[in-house]
C-alpha cells in the first residue's frame, strides 16, 4: 500500500504503529502485527486459574454454592461486590455474553468455576430486576446479574476471599449492577489500556479510550475517501480521539486502526476508516450520552460498526 510510514507522537516519544486499510486517498501508517491470543487450555491452567490442581480437586473446596439470599460487601479493595449466602464471592467472564445471556465455561472450565444454581438464590442485596437465569447447555439454570451468568472461584476456600480477581485477564468480581468491580473505584482499579472494550448494559461491547471515555463515529462523516465532516462548533462538543500505542490495545483488532490527518494537521484516530470521537457530555466514565445525539452519533464497536 501507498504512503506506508511510522507514526510518531512528540509527547510519548515513541512510534505508533497502525495498520494496513484501504482508506481511500487518506494516508496510513505501517503495520503492526496483532499479539496472538493465548490458546483455551484445560482446567488447572493459567486460563482458569486453577495452578497446577485439576479441575475437579480444586472445584470440591469452592463448588457448593449456598443457597439463600445474595449479599453485597464492600471489599476494601474493589468496592461494592456481590456474595452468596456463605459470603463467596462471585465473578463474572468477560468471555461470556449479557445480551443475551451465554456462558462461554463448561467443561473443565466450569470445574474451576462453578455456575450458580438460579434456583437456589434469591435476590437479596441486588435489584431483583437485574437477577435473572440462563440455562446451560449442560442442563444447570445459572444465575445471572444484569444479564452476566455469574459463578463462584474453586480457590475461595473462606467467605470474603477474592483470589479470583483478574485471573486470565477475564474473571472478575461482580458488583451489584453486574459490572467488574473495581472498576468505578478511582485508584484501585489497574489503568485502562489505551483502548478497549466497555461492557455497556444496552450497547454491548463498545469501545473506549484509557480515561474511560466513550468513542463514537458521525454518521456525516466517510470512509471512503476517508474524512471527518466535523468542524468548527461541532469540534466544541466533540473532540476527535487521539493516536494510541498499538501495544496497550487490548479487543480491538490493532490493523483497523488507522490515523487520519485533519484539514488542521492534527492527527485523529479512526477504526476500519472511521474517525473517532469522545463527547464533552460524557462526563463521568462509561457514560453514553451522546448515544444516537442528532441522529447521527453513535458508540462503536471492536470491528468499527455502530453501537445501536
Amino acid at each position: 500500500m501507498k504512503n506506508m510510514h511510522k507514526l510518531t507522537v512528540a509527547t510519548a516519544g515513541a512510534a505508533l504503529l497502525f495498520g494496513v486499510t484501504a482508506c481511500g486517498t487518506q494516508g496510513t501508517g505501517a503495520s503492526s502485527p496483532a499479539a496472538a491470543p493465548p490458546a483455551a487450555t484445560a482446567a488447572g491452567s493459567d486460563a482458569y486459574g486453577g495452578g497446577t490442581a485439576g479441575g475437579a480437586e480444586t472445584a470440591a473446596a469452592g463448588g457448593t454454592t449456598a443457597s439463600g439470599p445474595l449479599a453485597v460487601r464492600d471489599d476494601a479493595k474493589l468496592g461494592p461486590v456481590v456474595a452468596d449466602a456463605e459470603g463467596f464471592t462471585l465473578y463474572r467472564f468477560d468471555n461470556d455474553t449479557a445480551s443475551p445471556s451465554t456462558s462461554a465455561c463448561a467443561g473443565d472450565c466450569a470445574k474451576t468455576w462453578p455456575p450458580v444454581p438460579a434456583g437456589s438464590t434469591k435476590p437479596g442485596g441486588v435489584d431483583a430486576s437485574r437477577v435473572g437465569a440462563l440455562q446451560r447447555t449442560d442442563g444447570v439454570r445459572q444465575l445471572t446479574i444484569a444479564g452476566w451468568p455469574v459463578y463462584r472461584f474453586a480457590k475461595d476456600t473462606a467467605p470474603g476471599q477474592t483470589n479470583g480477581q483478574g485471573v486470565g485477564g477475564t474473571w472478575f468480581a461482580v458488583t451489584p449492577d453486574g459490572k467488574k468491580a473495581g472498576a468505578q473505584r478511582p485508584g484501585t482499579a489497574a489503568p485502562l489500556p489505551a483502548l478497549s472494550l466497555a461492557d455497556d448494559d444496552k450497547l454491548g461491547k463498545i469501545i473506549r479510550d484509557g480515561k474511560g471515555r466513550t468513542l463514537y463515529r458521525f454518521t456525516k462523516d466517510t470512509a471512503w475517501p476517508m474524512k471527518s465532516n466535523c468542524e468548527g462548533a461541532c469540534l466544541e462538543k466533540w473532540r476527535p480521539a487521539k493516536l494510541v500505542d498499538l501495544d496497550k490495545v487490548e479487543g480491538i483488532d490493532p490493523k483497523k486502526l488507522i490515523t487520519y490527518t485533519r484539514p488542521d494537521g492534527t492527527k485523529q484516530l479512526t477504526i476500519d476508516c472511521w474517525p473517532l470521537y469522545w463527547f464533552t457530555g460524557d462526563k463521568t466514565p462509561g457514560d453514553t450520552n451522546g448515544q444516537g445525539v442528532g441522529g447521527t452519533w453513535f458508540a462503536v464497536t471492536a470491528d468499527g460498526k455502530l453501537a445501536k
